[in-house]
């Protein structure tokens, strides 16, 4: 019998008063803004309906608990702080503009060739990476078979979703991820299976979860390689996924 994998849901935080104007990093004191309480709200609504998470952790960070919070509450569960999860440190940039970084020499490196680049006093892309996927790590341990929430941040998303991709980190930025969107990862026996990435809309047709009455989310579970990325959840358990 195939054991279950785990399925992660990354989330990334709501909209800020920040956002897409300015680097915020790991700065305390950024709250979500009514928008982006809204998008937490309705992001909590669609994980809801899959009816199987049974954790949700976040980031240190206010606008990363408060999505947390607005998503535990559709779910009947508390949030547990991980930091893991927490924004790139990006030092000596946090709290610069956009507009401003973009204009810096170093922001080729950090479109091209992120690899190489460490943030002047900060982190490396590197080493996120290393340290979401040591943060993966724990929660198949902690959470075997099971499906769990991850709130965190755009880089450390779009660093996770590239590594289950087996994509290269100088692609990474090919990535988008929205505030409160959803990715999707199942953590199988054999590779993982990305089964969404960016999602702002229904999660149930993904092939994983149970309705309330503990059916299948979406109708009847889909036969490997009938689902989105190569046969969804179901793909992932077996050993050729």
């Amino acid at each position: 019998m195939k054991s279950q994998p785990t399925v992660v849901c990354f989330v990334r935080h709501g909209t800020t008063p920040t956002t897409g104007k300015v680097l915020p990093g790991r700065a305390r004191g950024l709250h979500l803004s009514e928008r982006g309480r809204e998008e937490a709200d309705g992001a909590g609504k669609r994980l809801a309906a899959l009816g199987t998470v049974r954790a949700v952790y976040a980031s240190p960070l206010e606008r990363a608990r408060e999505t947390a919070k607005a998503v535990a509450g559709h779910l009947g569960l508390a949030v547990v702080v991980e930091r893991g999860l927490f924004e790139c440190d990006f030092g000596e940039w946090t709290g610069e503009e956009l507009a401003s970084l973009r204009k810096r020499p170093e922001w080729e490196a950090v479109q091209r060739h992120p690899s190489g680049f460490r943030f002047p006093g900060g982190e490396s892309f590197a080493e996120v990476q290393a340290r979401m996927a040591a943060t993966v790590e724990r929660f198949l341990w902690a959470h075997p078979g099971e499906t769990v929430v991850a709130v965190s941040h755009a880089d450390p998303i779009k660093i996770a979703v590239g590594d289950a991709l087996g994509q290269p980190l100088d692609l990474v930025q090919r990535t988008v991820i929205s505030p409160c969107s959803v990715s999707v990862v199942a953590y199988g026996a054999g590779s993982p299976v990305v089964l969404a990435v960016n999602s702002t809309g229904d999660l149930t047709a993904l092939g994983f979860g149970a309705s309330a009455d503990g059916r299948p989310a979406g109708g009847r579970r889909r036969r490997a390689g009938a689902g989105a990325a190569g046969g969804g959840a179901d793909a992932a358990a077996g050993s050729g996924a």
